[in-house]
């Protein structure tokens, strides 16, 4: 009898898929981190519903273990530690590690888009699969799971309101470097580059005249309390949230799990981005009844900043092109992304 059930457990188990044999060896928990405060819109939005709906999919073999608020370390570090197997997925924004990924800086030029699922769904696809995946990614050896280009970012300001490029000169203002310190020394402004989370402090004891930031931004960090005044109607650019996964983690990873999260990625993707830009409608009520003065520049000021700003694109494309990178190709690949609706 006892050899009898032997046979048939052997039996069961190659019937069994070997994937599923893997999750019932052993589950899976990732470890994943990033900078953002508790309860930052785009961790509600974006990171939370991927991993529940990975843990879902999964059926419960794979969970996550979250460090929010720089527990693990800062935004600028969070490329090393993805790296170097600290945590297995982290918030990596782009522009905090310009040295290490200048061409993903493309989704952050001025002018280029007016709404956040634009900018995401050109981004998306050529850094899972086209330029910026291979020049980029790779060599960081790291996979996106999932990103959110934020919506145009605009000028804000504790004291004076901007209506004019005059008003711009000497300004200044909070960058995060890279293509937006072009954009501010276009306008002759003066960009101070910092992570979103130091913004407070100094904007508060004044060494700052403002920042550019997104709208929902200014609240998830505190600088509703701080600023007066914002302008309407220019693109300053924008900025990259983008989630990835060490590629060794990923390669070790069961297919099935693979897939798993690929699906989890693709049905986050368009449903985040669609949901920033339609909270920031309510957002901008809500500063607006706290008293923050929403400024649309005057036709002749958008005319002009326009004007100034066309250039930014090829200039930071040329300087990159001379540094040996395919910044001119990566522009080309986005705009064409960005004319095909992300689907190209």
């Amino acid at each position: 009898m006892k050899k009898n059930l032997v046979w048939a457990a052997a039996a069961l188990a190659f019937s069994l898929p070997v994937s599923t044999l893997q999750a019932q060896a052993q589950a899976l928990e990732l470890k994943v981190a990033d900078s953002f405060p508790a309860g930052h819109y785009l961790v509600r939005l974006m990171l939370k519903p991927w991993m529940d709906d990975v843990t879902k999919r999964t059926n419960g073999a794979v969970t996550f273990t979250y460090y929010p608020n720089q527990q693990i370390g800062k935004a600028a570090d969070m490329l090393r530690l993805t790296q170097s197997g600290v945590v297995d997925i982290g918030y990596i924004g782009p522009s905090y590690v310009s040295d290490k990924m200048p061409l993903s800086e493309v989704a952050q030029l001025p002018g280029a888009f007016q709404t956040s699922c634009q900018g995401t769904l050109a981004y998306w696809k050529t850094a899972r699969e086209g330029i910026l995946a291979k020049q980029e990614y790779a060599p960081n050896k790291i996979k996106l799971l999932m990103a959110v280009v934020l919506p145009p970012y605009q000028v804000w300001t504790v004291k004076s309101k901007v209506e004019t490029t005059k008003d711009m000169q000497g300004l200044k203002l909070r960058t995060t470097g890279g293509a937006q310190d072009l954009t501010l020394r276009a306008l002759n402004a003066v960009p101070v580059r910092m992570a979103a989370p130091d913004a407070y402090e100094s904007l508060s004891r004044g060494t700052m005249d403002g920042l550019l930031f997104p709208l929902d931004s200014v609240v998830s960090y505190g600088l509703d309390k701080l600023v007066k005044h914002a302008t309407e109607g220019v693109s300053f650019g924008s900025f990259i949230v983008a989630y990835s996964i060490n590629q060794s983690v990923w390669n070790k990873l069961p297919d099935d799990v693979k897939k798993a999260m690929d699906e989890a990625s693709e049905a986050i993707t368009p449903k985040a981005c669609a949901d920033v830009d339609k909270e920031g409608e309510a957002t901008k009520k809500q500063m607006q009844d706290e008293g923050v003065s929403f400024d649309p520049l005057p036709e002749a000021t958008r005319a002009e900043m326009k004007d100034k700003l066309k250039g930014v694109g090829q200039e930071w494309a040329s300087g990159l092109d001379s540094r040996g990178k395919q910044a001119s190709a990566a522009l080309k690949e986005f705009e064409g992304l960005l004319a095909a609706g992300g689907t190209k």
